[in-house]
């Protein structure tokens, strides 16, 4: 298990050179665009399933002479559909279409989701937009895909469109990881459990998020090690709790551990994600700093302990142990 973390670690290192064209709506796809091999989707985390998708499309439209070609959404729209909901993002667009860039598909076309899409039949979508605008010769889709207004359309549908349209159907059954579900519900389901190490297995990487630095209270550099805090953050993060994680500082990557949640021990209660950094050396840190965040494992949930010198005793049993993790990790 520590060496496929070793390995996606350093998947996060990789330098991604494949030309991705993006189109921010649908009248940006040119005239004569085409022919392609198309999947529709949220998409939300890029994990395994949709990994294989988009992989199987790549080959063919490789095979073929098309185009693959990934159809998402922005923003998401259970966010307007059910504004209730809450919902907090796997991948923010940026970091979703650098994992898309990373499949080896040609293009990507954001729909913004708004009433016009959202009124549009199954028969409309089919035909605008997969028949008309994307010249769709395939359409790759997973077993419980729904579209249209009110969700109307499902993949017997639109294979029934497929036949009248010109375009082939191909639907994916459920895909499970030693039992699990790889789906983007129950991936942010496991990191809102704090379950990051399991998250991790069905996304085919760590969970990582990416900001800029906060400023802090001044407590971790008083009282522990170096640290950073990130600034706000408004999609998914894990449980309150300490985890080992790797931190990227701009180009720079270091071992650490970080505290997600409301430092009790401190008084009144502040959110923050504070990174402590084991291999520390001095940097350079500006608000513009670029902070990514990937969670290994979870070390412990957030304690309020009885003294500032209780907590620094803690820290260093959770540095203890994960200085042992990263030791194992790189022995694998």
């Amino acid at each position: 298990m520590v060496s496929e973390t070793l390995r996606t670690t350093e998947l996060l290192a990789t330098d991604l050179t494949t030309a991705m064209q993006v189109f921010h709506k649908l009248e940006d796809v040119p005239t004569a665009f085409g022919p392609s091999l198309v999947s529709v989707g949220n998409f939300d985390g890029v994990h395994r399933a949709h990994a294989n998708v988009l992989n199987e499309i790549v080959r063919r439209a490789r095979q073929s002479g098309g185009r693959a070609v990934a159809v998402t959404f922005e923003p998401h729209p259970a966010r307007i559909l059910r504004p209730d909901s809450g919902l907090k993002l796997l991948t923010p667009v940026p970091e979703k279409l650098r994992l898309l860039e990373g499949t080896g598909i040609d293009a990507v076309v954001i729909l913004p989701f708004g009433r016009d899409l959202s009124l549009m039949t199954p028969r409309q979508f089919a035909e605008r937009i997969l028949k008309k605008k994307l010249h769709a010769r395939e359409v790759h889709e997973g077993y419980n895909f729904r579209f249209g207004h009110k969700a109307a359309g499902d993949v017997n549908l639109l294979a029934q469109f497929g036949q009248e349209m010109g375009f082939e159907v191909k639907v994916y059954p459920e895909q499970k990881l030693r039992g699990e579900p790889v789906s983007s519900s129950h991936i942010r389901k496991l990191i809102g459990e704090g379950r990051v190490s399991r998250a991790r297995h069905l996304l085919a990487r760590p969970f990582c998020i990416l900001g800029m630095p906060g400023r802090g209270r001044g407590y971790g550099s008083k009282y522990t090690v170096p640290t950073i805090n990130l600034a706000r953050y408004e999609e998914l993060v894990p449980k309150d709790g300490v985890y080992i994680t790797c931190t990227r500082v701009g180009a720079e990557r270091f071992d650490s551990v970080t505290n997600v949640g409301n430092r009790p021990t401190f008084g009144a209660d502040s959110f923050a994600i504070e990174t402590h950094l084991l291999n520390f050396h001095p940097i350079e840190l500006t608000p513009e700093s670029e902070v990514e965040i990937c969670f290994l494992d979870r070390l412990r949930g957030e304690i309020k302990f009885p003294s500032v010198e209780a907590l620094r005793e803690q820290i260093a049993r959770d540095v203890k142990k994960a200085r042992r993790y990263f030791h194992l990790l790189r022995l694998g």
